[in-house]
């Protein structure tokens, strides 16, 4: 075995020296030009991002384990229709908010399509949080432990390894070598079906927190004695990530290098994979996670190399990472509802007619709470403000609609998604986009996975001339419109 390592490492110097070089600089152009488009790093305010994820609400915690960890990751939508990830920190994680501002700066100058991007942060009075590009396929923990369809190919499986591993060698070539925590709940899969490495593990969990919160056994030996990070045990942290694409299972270092050196590498690699590779690639994954194994930190290999030793291994590099996943392509067209379609063909008297079609079956027991509150004057006369806003929208009085509905909703006694749907829609067709656009938004901030306010804010937005906004938005309610249970 040491024989065949120190074959490797030699592979991995002359690499450096031969037509390697030309490729890294054809991939950082290619790279400029995919995160060409992302913003750069800004401070958000805490009223933006409550508004982004409808006030942090439940249904878009996005987080595996968001419910016992201290920090919670939620998804969310800027008024520009970008899709963000937000991790709110717990509240004494970062009392010093100069530290943290600092912190996220310095890893939001980082910029790469190997990486699910910081954006921005917010550190108003005591909350602190971090705002990154939204993966929508969920994390490698996901599709490697929990499947429920297919389980991951070997060529993906492989693809993932070198995407983690250009992703570790680009943060370290810009000062950021450390990363905390690297697990398999950290990667993350883009719309394209693509694996990134999330910006959240370059910063800790806390000023003082520890760095690690998986399981002891697989924590790097050094940390357990120090408790200090460093760029070595972020690659012994690498070599359990190998393991677990090897085996699609969690297992603990010391167990499979017991197997290791017993030679028994079939008991190492999922069933699953049986006759995907050979035993020449499945012994040099086995060899490179040893190596990143090593007790001695300075025995492990750099991220550079380790990418060096994974260009070779590659399979089906033709084939899409969607098609490989077994996902849909973000990047495709949408299959659109009649609604969506008429959102798109900006058919607004088609839009009206589903609406008022629909009536208020959405407002998940809005209209029951009205009985119990009937009797008081102000009551009475908040419905009778909803009921001839109902008539003229039927009627197609628009103007009078927006004002029946703006009286209704000024009272706030009671919140209803579709009457700000109806007051959008009556926006729309009175020429008046953006009023139309923040009643959307206000209908999915009330209702977060209602697909119509969707719809309604891709109306608005191809309107006013926005139309990959509106785009975004179409999709967004295209796949919250296919996720909505049917009831029979």
């Amino acid at each position: 075995m040491g024989c065949e390592c120190s074959k490797l490492s030699a592979c991995c110097w002359t690499s450096e020296f031969d037509g390697s070089i030309p490729e890294g600089l054809n991939e950082e152009n290619e790279e400029k030009n995919e995160v060409d488009d992302l913003p750069t790093f800004r401070e958000f305010t805490i009223e933006t991002l409550k508004m982004a994820t409808s006030g942090f609400a439940t249904e878009n915690i996005v987080s595996e384990h968001g419910e016992k960890a201290p920090n919670v990751v939620y998804k969310g939508k800027l008024d520009n229709q970008r899709r963000i990830a937000v991790k709110r920190f717990n509240r004494t994680a970062w009392p010093d908010a100069r530290q943290f501002l600092e912190e996220a700066r310095a890893v939001g100058q980082l910029r790469n399509h190997r990486l699910a991007n910081l954006l921005g942060c917010c550190c108003e009075g005591d909350e602190r949080l971090l705002v990154t590009e939204f993966m929508p396929n969920d994390t490698l923990a996901k599709h490697l432990f929990h499947w429920e369809t297919q389980p991951m190919k070997w060529a993906m499986r492989l693809r993932v390894a070198l995407h983690l591993a250009q992703a570790l060698e680009y943060c370290t070539s810009k000062g950021r070598a450390l990363y905390h925590d690297l697990n398999a709940y950290r990667i993350v899969f883009d719309d394209e079906g693509n694996p990134r490495l999330s910006c959240f593990g370059l910063m800790k969990n806390s000023r003082d927190g520890k760095s690690y919160s998986t399981n002891l056994a697989f924590t790097p030996p050094e940390y357990l004695r120090t408790g200090r990070v460093t760029s070595e045990s972020v690659m012994y942290s690498f070599g359990t990530l190998l393991l677990d694409l090897l085996s699609g299972k969690h297992i603990p270092p010391s167990h499979a290098l017991d197997l290791i050196r017993d030679r028994n590498i079939q008991m190492l690699t999922d069933s699953c994979l049986e006759g995907q590779f050979t035993n020449d690639d499945g012994t040099e994954l086995v060899r490179l996670a040893s190596r990143c194994l090593q007790y001695e930190p300075r025995e492990r290999p750099n991220p550079k190399s380790l990418v060096t030793a994974l260009i070779p291994l590659q399979k089906d590099t033709e084939v899409p990472s969607h098609e490989l996943m077994g996902i849909p392509d973000g990047a495709a067209a949408i299959s659109l509802s009649p609604l969506g379609e008429a959102a798109s063909r900006m058919d607004l008297t088609a839009i009206h007619e589903i609406l008022e079609k629909l009536g208020y079956k959405d407002d998940e027991g809005a209209a029951t709470e009205l009985s119990f509150q009937m009797w008081t004057n102000q009551m009475q006369e908040t419905l009778n403000s909803k009921k001839k806003g109902d008539v003229a929208f039927r009627h197609k009085d628009f103007k009078a609609a927006i004002e029946c509905y703006s009286q209704f909703i000024e009272v706030g006694t009671m919140v209803s998604p579709t009457v700000y749907a109806r007051r959008s829609l009556s926006y729309v067709i009175s020429e008046m986009p953006q009023e139309a656009l923040n009643d959307a938004l206000q209908a999915q901030a009330i209702s977060p996975v209602w697909h119509i306010a969707s719809y309604l804010q891709a109306a608005a937005l191809f309107v006013m001339g926005r139309d990959s906004e509106a785009q975004a938005a179409l999709r967004e309610g295209s796949t919250l419109e296919k996720k909505k249970p049917t009831h029979g």
